[in-house]
């Protein structure tokens, strides 16, 4: 009786093992034996090593043959302070599942030319990863197009700015406190290229930094980020922009030759990404 009692008990036992994903199974160094690591009640692994960069555009290829794709911008930045994994995945053309992004130890999301306003339907599902991400408290870092769509994810609305564009070296000003501007002053400068705004933050969530040409410059919520402004672009890609837009920019009456002779070097973005990285993601793990 005894003897079968302990059967149904480990019957009974049984789907829950059935319940490990392939990506929960570990190679072992000797590449002799798969090592299962069981965690908690969710199957996670122990130790969140993979920051993934959400990539919603692309570069202008001119921009692109000197400089690599968003990605690598980014990447630069987060470098050397995070020595893990850092993995690209195109939210246009993959499919990514909740389960590898509430399982990522960091998120961040890249610019883009498209606008949140269009609502596509990849945009859609990057909301809905992203907002899955904020709920299990995943640090997440938006990034202009990212900061708008991260601001929508969580019930926020984006629309045109009545300013129009916001463009070149701009400075930004912080208006309280957070982690994510340390050792930065008061006022420091960015580079930024948009002209869609967060017209209505999400409930609950803070504004941390203003522009003259933005009221969001930043904003926070839980362990999400976002930033209007674009922490990874230096010098030389925002004057490359600004130059190839030129004829564009200025139908709409932009001096663009006024704004080249002001772009510059800012080295805040790189400790802005540095800081995401430290205060945000490494406390995560």
């Amino acid at each position: 009786m005894k003897e079968k009692t302990e059967k149904q008990n480990s019957t009974k036992k049984q789907p829950h093992c059935l319940k490990t994903r392939p990506s929960d199974l570990k190679l072992a160094p000797n590449k002799k034996h798969l090592t299962l690591v069981l965690v908690d009640s969710a199957m996670r692994l122990p130790s969140k090593t993979s920051v993934i960069i959400l990539r919603t555009g692309d570069a202008l290829p001119s921009v692109a043959s000197r400089h690599g794709q968003f990605a690598s911008w980014i990447e630069r930045g987060l470098r050397p302070t995070w020595t893990q994994a850092i993995t690209e995945r195109d939210v246009r053309h993959e499919t990514i599942t909740e389960d590898e992004i509430v399982n990522a130890a960091g998120i961040v999301v890249t610019g883009s030319a498209a606008s949140v306003t269009e609502r596509a339907p990849w945009m859609l599902r990057t909301e809905s990863l992203l907002a899955a991400a904020v709920e299990r408290y995943v640090p997440v870092l938006g990034i202009c197009f990212g900061h708008q769509l991260l601001a929508q994810a969580l019930g926020g609305h984006v629309a045109k700015n009545p300013r129009g564009w916001e463009l070149g070296t701009i400075s930004v000003r912080l208006e309280r406190h957070d982690h994510l501007f340390d050792e930065l002053p008061p006022t420091f400068e960015a580079n930024a290229t948009h002209v869609d705004t967060v017209a209505k933050l999400p409930a609950g969530a803070s504004v941390f930094a203003q522009s003259d040409g933005d009221q969001v410059a930043s904003f926070g919520f839980r362990n999400a980020r976002g930033v209007q402004f674009h922490p990874e672009i230096n010098r030389d890609i925002m004057h490359s922009y600004l130059e190839k837009r030129r004829h564009l920019l200025a139908i709409d009456g932009i001096d663009v030759e006024s704004l080249c002779q002001r772009v510059k070097e800012t080295p805040s973005g790189r400790k802005i990404l540095r800081n995401f990285v430290r205060h945000f993601v490494m406390r995560n793990r």
